[in-house]
């Protein structure tokens, strides 16, 4: 078992264990065990787990995305003031302001992709998972929490003719290839398509005037058309069964951006006006947004009482 074998081995138990508990209660719900619907509901299963646990780390992650935009204006005054400075005492100083910035805002840049890293790790087991069961089937083997039988029907189970451990690139000359192509084709297309409006929406509609003239606007742009693009090559090599938890997983964050955008946009953004023009039509207060810096109380001036005389004060004497 090599390095990355050992890192997802407990991942590989995690994503098996949820497959075989959803599989498992969808055939004493009457289901039959080896149908590929059975299996693509499990799969399904497993993304909606995952993404119901991923919801407080989320959270922590649109809070990080507003505390980098909104300290972006620091950051550039930084810039400017290091600017043409490249030697080391000023590249250590400047390093250090900043995480001066990030702890005054109570954000960091490796916040933001917090819940994609936790993800990986699931996605990677799920791959090999996937990916091992026509040889574990072979040898008459289990892979995790799934026995020997159930990855025997697993590598047996179709969906609309298409095997679930079956991927576009090694799919052509085998059994059902034509059903294998149509389908990949099909979630691939929906796979990026959801990736590209997802983050469509969130640069039109829930970015702040400041962010949207910072660097990191440059980066969201590229990621625009980077991210479908990863996804679509990626594609042909996944199984079905990968396809289907990528497509389920990419169109979950695009419902929740949506939710998002609706109920909690950005502070500053275009949806934020939106949300504020829709509670002012129905007479309602505008609510704090969340990452919203609170107003400061203004400082209370002591005024005098109406009508009270101030004593005048009485100097103090040298003494003779």
């Amino acid at each position: 078992m090599g390095f990355f074998d050992t890192i997802l081995f407990p991942f590989k138990w995690v994503v098996s264990w949820i497959m075989w508990i959803f599989h498992e209660g969808f055939v004493f719900l009457g289901m039959d065990a080896a149908s590929g619907w059975t299996w693509t509901l499990s799969i399904i299963g497993l993304v909606i787990v995952i993404r119901a646990a991923l919801i407080p780390v989320f959270v922590k992650q649109i809070k990080a995305q507003r505390g980098m935009q909104s300290l972006q204006p620091d950051l550039r005054k930084l810039q400017q003031k290091y600017k043409g400075k490249t030697d080391q005492l000023s590249r250590q100083a400047m390093t250090q302001e900043q995480m001066a910035l990030y702890k005054k805002h109570g954000t960091n840049p490796f916040a933001a992709c917090l819940p994609m890293l936790i993800q990986m790790p699931f996605f990677f087991a799920l791959f090999q998972v996937l990916n091992g069961v026509s040889n574990a089937s072979a040898g008459g083997e289990g892979i995790g929490a799934l026995t020997p039988a159930a990855i025997t029907q697993f590598d047996e189970a179709t969906i609309l003719g298409a095997p679930l451990s079956s991927s576009l690139l090694h799919g052509f000359g085998t059994e059902g290839h034509t059903s294998v192509i149509v389908l990949s084709v099909i979630m691939i297309i929906a796979m990026t398509a959801s990736q590209f409006i997802t983050q469509k929406q969130i640069m039109s509609k829930n970015m702040s005037e400041e962010a949207l003239q910072s660097p990191f606007m440059r980066q969201q742009k590229m990621m625009l058309y980077v991210l479908p693009l990863v996804f679509g090559v990626g594609g042909i090599n996944f199984p079905i069964g990968v396809l289907i938890y990528w497509t389920t997983t990419n169109l979950w964050t695009m419902a929740q951006q949506f939710f998002v955008i609706r109920r909690m946009p950005t502070p500053g953004s275009p949806a934020a006006k939106a949300l504020a023009e829709r509670r002012a039509r129905k007479g309602l207060p505008m609510v704090p947004l969340l990452g919203e810096k609170k107003a400061e109380p203004a400082e209370e001036v002591p005024v005098p009482a109406k009508g009270q005389r101030q004593q005048p004060q009485r100097k103090n004497r040298k003494k003779r």
